[in-house]
């Protein structure tokens, strides 16, 4: 009796479970899944499973949904193929920039206005400086229209020496790369699938999301424009910016023109 109670007091009931020994039913069927998506990697687990079933397996799609879940399988993604215009020698780590429109960064963001439309925003920023020269915002824009915006940039700043991209159709144009032999002007296509070799531009992307485009809902694109305009005067001018020591784009590009008069630039 004193025994029974012992034992009653130091194995808790709730702490004991049966588990039942069971065949694995589920194996074969999972080892032809594994089998059949190594094989097509691109087909999902409803195409799965009508090629089990094709192969005389009578099986609720609900069951193969569960199995190619626990199984963790997923449909590959596709790529694109296409020539690489780009190399990681063209880093911003590896390639830096040296002084004042030395190299500037461009790349394109989207957004949209309440009605769904969408915005199309170039972004142009001198890594230097780290000063955003322009934000031009459109329904749509293309190589020509990087062109053109360059032009007018050019104007105001002067010409830079060399522009850092990625691979997008508006940057490897055959027209802008005739456009950049034509002003001596040296492109730096980042290696495909990198952004992060693109960092300058990348990070003063992710603040204009952040402090911007994910806090308004623009109504048209007049509105738009002149808030992105806004945003643009204001962080050159106004934000204090970490990598500059605290300073202003615009302070620190007036300080540096200080004490090297000979690179002096337009300020924004």
């Amino acid at each position: 009796m004193i025994r029974i109670e012992f034992l009653r007091y130091a194995c808790n009931r709730q702490t004991q479970r049966y588990e039942p020994k069971r065949p694995d039913i589920d194996r074969p069927i999972i080892d032809r899944i594994n089998a059949l998506s190594e094989q097509h990697p691109r087909y999902g687990y409803r195409r799965i499973a009508a090629l089990l079933r094709r192969e005389g397996y009578q099986i609720n799609i609900k069951r193969i949904h569960r199995l190619w879940k626990n199984e963790g399988l997923q449909k590959s993604t596709s790529k694109s193929w296409r020539k690489s215009t780009g190399s990681s020698e063209n880093a911003c780590n590896l390639n830096p920039t040296q002084h004042p429109n030395d190299v500037w960064s461009y790349d394109f963001l989207f957004d949209q206005t309440s009605n769904g439309s969408t915005l199309k925003i170039l972004v142009v920023i001198d890594e230097f400086t780290r000063r955003c020269l322009s934000l031009k915002v459109e329904r749509k824009l293309n190589h020509q229209d990087v062109i053109t915006e360059l032009e007018r940039l050019f104007r105001i700043f002067g010409n830079p020496k060399r522009i850092r991209s990625d691979n997008g159709s508006e940057f490897t144009a055959q027209n802008v790369q005739s456009y950049f032999k034509k002003y001596n002007l040296e492109p730096l296509h980042i290696a495909p699938g990198s952004p992060w070799q693109n960092g300058y531009v990348e990070s003063f992307n992710n603040k204009f999301r952040d402090e911007l485009l994910n806090r308004e809902l623009f109504y048209t694109l007049k509105e738009a424009k002149h808030l992105i305009e806004q945003y643009r005067l204001e962080y050159n001018t106004v934000r204090p910016h970490s990598s500059l020591n605290y300073l202003t784009p615009s302070e620190f590009t007036h300080q540096y023109n200080e004490n090297n008069p000979i690179l002096s630039l337009n300020l924004v």
